[in-house]
């Protein structure tokens, strides 16, 4: 049998303090001095200490004698396998008599969670089994898996040559055939199994996953199969009552935590769990944290913690997950996933702002309030994202703001949905006439100048005044208080022309009402009245002059009005009387012919 670490084998005191939930030590085993997270392991505890053992045959029931299960004095129960009696005074476990073969008795140890062993050892108060197996489960119970084999008899009990001196021969672990254990001057023997035992030297259990599985276990089982017999009675029953008795079941090993807790603690539900370190979870620290998703989990080893990082939320999202795929194309550094990011956030690290936000360049990018409301007007933008850096909304033809809430410089509202910012309408030097202004803008444009050097005057229509002065004369600069209604300037006309006289008369009314002169006169471009002046004798001033009408509108020309008296009505005064008010076309005359009553 290969050298066994004899000091490997605990005192149940030493033991008991190992495994007892104490205070942190005040260097923490899990990080450096700087607080770099390291790789770090509980410490070696007998994992069966007060466990409990489930033996297949037990003496007391029915009672004997030398056993009897309802008296404690007598009693030999298999909880004393694991109690922490000592072995000074031993209490020692004890199996029913054995009369009929097969001799098989096993003892079973649940160790409540993984442990990685180190060790096993089973100490007999009477002459050890000749034949033996230890078996191990890392699927608490289900399924078992041969540790190794103790027997006098390899071949014949269990098929298996002698295990050789330099360990196996193959490339991992495997179960070996020991000699069984030796009876001492005493009576009693000891069995001690190292797992070292079973696998080949070389092998480091932080780069192999092999041996970290060859280690692992849940629950040990042993299996004792022929005891010692006096003499030898070449397979013939035996006369005495022979029966197994042991005491100390020790199973060596550390809570396994894959190196990311130091001590392992008992739950409030009393199960045994590894207090995990650097983002870990899980009995046994063998997956990430929901929010430690940044890379893949990994086991700690010597040189690398292999710690779980948070993911990178700018602290807007509490979940995440982890992609492979981004984790390969950035090198293996990042694929974490946020989920479900909030404050109006969005993106893999919920590191911009979600659609109808904008990022708020007054505010650090973890602000709940990074994130502003883009606003952007529902009429006059052309779509609710804004930009992310400036919040400028996309707006319309014509519209402006950084919500698009304002008609542009040189644009007007309209009604429509659709384009409500329409070009200001501006007069051109070829206009017949000119719109009429809105009721809102009549008084802002009543004293306006359009003479030269003052109001921007198109420069077309003033050469265009200058040479109809030159030819028909010009305007005299003068004032004129309000216009007429436009029902009071035109009335229906009488008869039928190519042309509705209402029709012209109201473009000549706009044209008044727009600050232009009758389609009938030029002036000079100098400032001028809505309605044309007349002499301070109360006849028509001689500067205006009659300039003919469009061919368009009847076949012979029109006689130009006559200035009225200072009496005169307004309509009169302005020279429309006789165009709003004949009901036949004027005839080409320089006098005034009064309307008969109840024309107008």
């Amino acid at each position: 049998m290969p050298g066994w670490p004899w000091g490997l084998l605990l005192t149940a005191g030493t033991l008991s303090a190992a495994l007892s939930p104490g205070p942190l030590a005040p260097a923490d085993p899990c990080h450096d001095d700087g607080g770099a997270p390291r790789g770090c392991v509980p410490g070696l505890v007998n994992a069966a200490l007060g466990r409990e053992v489930l033996a297949s045959s037990t003496c007391g029931r029915p009672a004997t004698r030398a056993c009897d299960a309802s008296d404690p004095r007598r009693a030999h129960p298999a909880a004393l396998l694991t109690s922490a009696g000592g072995t000074a005074s031993p209490v020692c476990w004890r199996s029913d008599s054995l009369t009929q073969v097969p001799h098989n008795v096993t003892l079973t140890v649940p160790l409540g969670k993984a442990f990685e062993l180190v060790f096993v050892s089973l100490r007999f108060c009477s002459a050890p089994p000749t034949s033996l197996a230890l078996l191990k489960s890392q699927d608490h119970g289900r399924s078992w898996t041969p540790l190794g084999f103790f027997s006098s008899h390899c071949g014949l009990d269990y098929g298996r040559l002698p295990a050789p001196a330099d360990g196996p021969a193959g490339p991992g672990p495997e179960a070996l055939c020991f000699p069984a254990p030796q009876a001492q001057p005493d009576g009693g023997g000891l069995l001690a199994f190292s797992v070292q035992d079973g696998s080949p030297p070389g092998l480091d259990l932080d780069s192999s996953p092999v041996l970290q599985d060859w280690v692992t276990a849940t629950d040990i089982q042993v299996v004792l199969t022929r005891p010692a017999v006096l003499g030898d009675t070449r397979g013939a029953m035996a006369t005495a009552p022979y029966s197994y008795s042991a005491t100390e079941l020790q199973v060596g090993g550390r809570c396994k935590c894959n190196g990311h807790a130091s001590r392992c603690l008992l739950d409030p539900q009393g199960h045994l769990t590894c207090d995990c370190r650097h983002g870990t979870e899980g009995p046994d620290c063998s997956r990430c944290k929901p929010f430690y998703c940044d890379r893949p989990w990994q086991r700690a080893t010597a040189r690398e913690a292999h710690a779980c990082l948070a993911c990178s939320c700018n602290g807007h999202a509490r979940r995440c997950r982890f992609n492979m795929e981004l984790y390969r194309l950035s090198g293996r550094r990042s694929g974490g996933v946020c989920l479900n990011c909030r404050h109006n956030t969005a993106g893999r690290h919920c590191h911009y702002c979600r659609e109808g936000f904008y990022r708020d360049p007054g505010r650090a990018l973890s602000d709940r309030r990074a994130c502003r409301a883009c606003d952007c007007h529902p009429v006059g933008a052309a779509g609710k994202t804004c930009n992310q850096t400036t919040g400028q909304c996309p707006c319309k033809d014509g519209v402006t703001g950084l919500t698009c809430n304002r008609c542009a410089p040189g644009f007007q509202q309209s009604r429509s949905p659709v384009a409500p910012c329409v070009k200001t309408p501006v007069p051109g030097p070829t206009e017949e006439s000119s719109p009429v202004a809105p009721q809102g803008e009549q008084r802002s444009q009543r004293g306006m100048s359009l003479g030269g050097g003052g109001g921007g005057f198109p420069e077309g229509l003033r050469r265009g005044w200058e040479e109809g002065g030159r030819r028909w004369g010009s305007v005299p600069t003068s004032s004129c208080s309000l216009l007429p209604d436009c029902d009071l300037h035109c009335k229906p006309a009488r008869g039928s022309y190519r042309i509705s006289l209402k029709k012209f008369c109201r473009k000549d009314y706009g044209r008044l009402r727009s600050g232009l002169p009758p389609s009938g006169f030029l002036p000079d471009p100098r400032p001028f009245s809505p309605c044309p002046p007349y002499s301070p004798s109360g006849g028509p001033d001689p500067r205006w002059t009659l300039r003919p009408f469009p061919r368009s509108l009847s076949s012979s020309a029109l006689a130009g009005p006559a200035l009225p008296a200072p009496g005169a009505s307004r309509c009169s005064r302005c020279g429309m009387s006789s165009l709003c008010s004949s009901s036949a076309p004027p005839t080409r005359t320089r006098t005034h012919t009064r309307t008969p009553a109840g024309a107008l």
